[in-house]
Formats: structure tokens, C-alpha cells, sequence
């Protein structure tokens, strides 16, 4: 007798040992659990050997298709093909996919890479990859994704406006498909055939005053902020040292020695990859007796805690990464015209056009690496006394502007 959708939502075990059977023919039947599954079962021979196929469970697996999977097996029977082994080789196949899938690929990759890079770029990159590969191509084996297929994805995203969001996604897919040729899983980076199909992206640099007039006026400004004095503080300090906004927001007065006239910023604190956090050097930045008088002046007042410019809020953190922008705004100059970042390209600028400053030492000044792989690990000049003497011409330099001498260019 068949069975029927409407017995089927109803039937339970009967309480007696072990599983019951429920026929509905030609092999196939509903198995009732003493704990009260409910599973698809077909029984067939093959080479004359009594086999079983399970086929799923109720009421996900409905009785149509569990009938159609039934006749889908006969006829794979009545062709001298065992369902059962069918079912084990795409099962495989399945796992197989899986396990070469484009997302799988890509957070092995992650996983691998995350400890040396820093946290926030290992989050801003998976977080690409959730957003726009995942939803995309995740699922597809990633021998299977085409140049085509990548390119049809980043379209979509110059579209919306984001160019430069493109670029970035072609380049950590691209990561993610060399990695796939190295451990086997694919034979080809397809995304190296779409160099040059996206618009170009507009490198966009910080806003920053170059001008030694406007400079002057910049000083004289600043001087001026009627706004918090930490504030104020910390736009001169920027000018006079032109380190990273995020190291001077986030300066500690233990880093600082007033006497030797020096910043030690703990390596931990730097932009560098996580190697470079761990292992490498603090970087020293020597002050200017200018920059000793304001934090000196400073120091009664924020002095007591852990920060040299801390929130307002509360001292637990040092002042937001938006404070120094909004003060330049608060002054009158807009976001294409001065940014707290821009202090540096206004020092590396400056005192290359006006004071002659050797390069090398200017960059050992703004912290930058040295160039080439092993450039840290065998050049460890630190320059701190050509550094130290170029700090005081700068800042001499800048009163000169504040007062609105003539720009004379000062020679070594």
C-alpha cells in the first residue's frame, strides 16, 4: 500500500524496540526511529548483494522526491550502475569542491597570513573578501573561476563609484589564486590577464600647505587656537616634528624625555607589519628646544596621566583621529587645502626646497622604511645626529615663517 503526505505528518514510532518500517513500494520505505526520525530508505540488489540508499530524511526530503530518487535509481539499476556508489563518488566530489572552493582558498590563505600582518589590515581584508568575493564566487572551485568571471564582479563595483576599491579586490584575489597555483588547487592566476581593464584608480595624496607665505600664515594661526590647549599643542608639535597624526594623538608622556630633549616611540606603536612591531627598533624623535617649551607648558596640565593629548572625554584614550582636522577646520583651512597629515609633506617639501635637507635624513625623520627587502635588516643608520641638528634648523626655520621673515633658503 502507498503511503500518503497526510499519514506522513502524523506517523511516530509505536514504542516498541528498535526502528519501524513504513513500505511505500518497489524498495523504497519511511524508517521511524525509537527517538522519532523520520528517514528515506532503498533497498535494492546489485551483483547479488542486498544494498540499502539512504536518501534523506522527512519531512525535508519530501515522499515526491523521495519516489524520484527511487526512480532515478532503478534506472541507474536497470544500466548495471550502482546508486550507491554513485552517491559515495559525488559525495566526494562534493567535499573535493569544497575543499578547493574559491572561499576555502581564501581563508586558508587569511588564516596562513594574518600574524604578520596587523590586525586592522587582516580584518579590512577579509572583510573584502565577505563583502564582495564570498557573495560572488565563493562557492565555485577556484580552478573553475575565469578572468571573465572576476571582471565581471569588479565591474559592478566601478559602477558604484569605487574605482579604487576595485583595484583592491583585483589585487587580494589575486593573492588568493597565486596561493591556490602554489599548494595545487588551480593553474593560473586569471586575474593577471586583467591588467590594465580597470579604470585607472586617482591616487589622492593629503591635503597640505608647500607655500612658505602660507605657512607663516598656517603658524600664526595655530598660535592663535582659542579651542583646547592640547589642542593647540598638538598641531604645533605636528609642524615642529612631523611624525604620523595616529603617533602624536597617541604620545605618552613616558615616551617622552624632556631633559635629552627626545620621543621614544615604542616599535609596538610604529606603522609596521607585525615582524616589524615584535622585533624591530623604536623610533627616536629628537626635539627642538621650541618642542621642549610647548610640552613643558603642557605638561601641568595633561602631565598627571597616562597621555600626552588625551580625550576630553576621557583620559583612558588619548584625542580622536578626527581632532587635529577639525581644528584645521575650525581655522578656516578646508579639506583640500590642510590635513593633519599634511604636515609631513609640508616638512619633507620645505626642507628640501628651502634648507637642503640630505633625503636620507628626512626620511629617517618621517619614519619610513628603508627601501628593499632586507633594507632594515643590514642599513640600521639611524641618523640621530645629522637628525637632531635638522630638527633645530627646522624649527628656527618655521619661527622665521611665523614671523614673516623673508624665506631665506639656509644653506649646510
Amino acid at each position: 500500500m502507498k503511503l500518503r503526505d497526510t499519514a506522513l505528518r502524523t506517523i511516530k514510532h509505536t514504542g516498541g524496540k528498535g526502528n519501524e518500517k513504513h513500505a511505500d513500494g518497489e524498495g523504497l520505505y519511511l524508517v521511524v526511529t525509537p527517538a522519532g526520525g523520520r528517514l528515506w530508505r532503498f533497498d535494492y540488489r546489485f551483483n547479488d548483494r542486498r544494498k540499502t540508499l539512504a536518501m534523506g530524511r522527512y519531512p525535508d526530503f519530501s515522499l515526491a522526491q523521495a519516489r524520484e530518487a527511487k526512480s532515478k535509481a532503478r534506472a541507474l539499476l536497470a544500466r548495471g550502475i550502482d546508486p550507491g556508489e554513485v552517491k559515495r563518488v559525488d559525495k566526494a566530489a562534493r567535499k573535493d569542491a569544497d575543499a578547493n572552493s574559491f572561499e576555502r582558498v581564501a581563508r586558508e590563505f587569511h588564516e596562513l597570513k594574518a600574524s604578520s600582518w596587523s590586525s586592522k589590515y587582516a580584518a579590512k581584508w577579509l572583510g573584502l573578501m565577505v563583502g564582495t568575493w564570498f557573495p560572488a564566487l565563493g562557492r565555485r572551485p577556484i580552478a573553475s573561476i575565469t578572468s571573465a568571471d572576476l571582471l565581471a564582479v569588479l565591474r559592478k563595483v566601478e559602477a558604484a563609484g569605487t574605482v579604487d576599491k576595485a583595484h583592491t579586490l583585483k589585487q587580494n584575489a589575486g593573492q588568493v589564486f597565486r596561493y591556490g597555483v602554489q599548494t595545487g588547487r588551480c593553474p593560473s592566476d586569471p586575474s593577471v590577464a586583467l591588467t590594465g581593464a580597470l579604470a585607472p584608480a586617482v591616487v589622492t595624496h593629503a591635503a597640505a600647505l608647500t607655500d612658505p607665505v602660507q605657512v607663516g600664515a598656517l603658524l600664526r594661526a595655530i598660535d592663535a587656537y582659542d579651542g583646547q590647549p592640547a589642542t593647540r599643542v598638538a598641531l604645533q608639535l605636528s609642524a615642529l616634528v612631523f611624525q604620523r597624526p595616529g603617533n602624536v594623538r597617541a604620545l605618552e608622556w613616558a615616551w617622552i624625555d624632556l631633559n635629552k630633549a627626545i620621543i621614544t616611540i615604542p616599535a609596538a606603536s610604529m606603522k609596521r607589519r607585525i615582524e616589524g612591531k615584535l622585533n624591530g627598533r623604536p623610533h627616536f624623535v629628537p626635539l627642538p628646544p621650541q618642542a621642549v617649551a610647548i610640552l613643558s607648558e603642557l605638561q601641568p596640565l595633561t602631565g598627571g596621566g597616562r597621555y600626552v593629548f588625551p580625550s576630553i572625554r576621557t583620559g583612558e584614550r588619548p584625542m580622536s583621529d578626527g581632532t587635529l582636522n577639525a581644528a584645521l577646520r575650525r581655522l578656516g583651512y578646508g579639506a583640500d587645502e590642510m590635513s593633519a597629515h599634511g604636515f609631513r609633506a609640508l616638512a619633507r617639501t620645505l626642507l628640501g626646497e628651502q634648507l637642503d635637507a640630505d633625503p636620507e635624513v628626512v626620511e629617517a625623520q618621517l619614519a619610513h622604511g628603508k627601501s628593499g627587502p632586507l633594507g632594515m635588516a643590514y642599513d640600521r643608520t639611524t641618523f640621530m645626529r645629522q637628525r637632531a641638528e635638522m630638527m633645530v634648523r627646522w624649527a628656527d626655520y618655521l619661527d622665521k615663517l611665523r614671523a614673516g621673515a623673508d624665506v631665506v633658503p639656509l644653506r649646510a
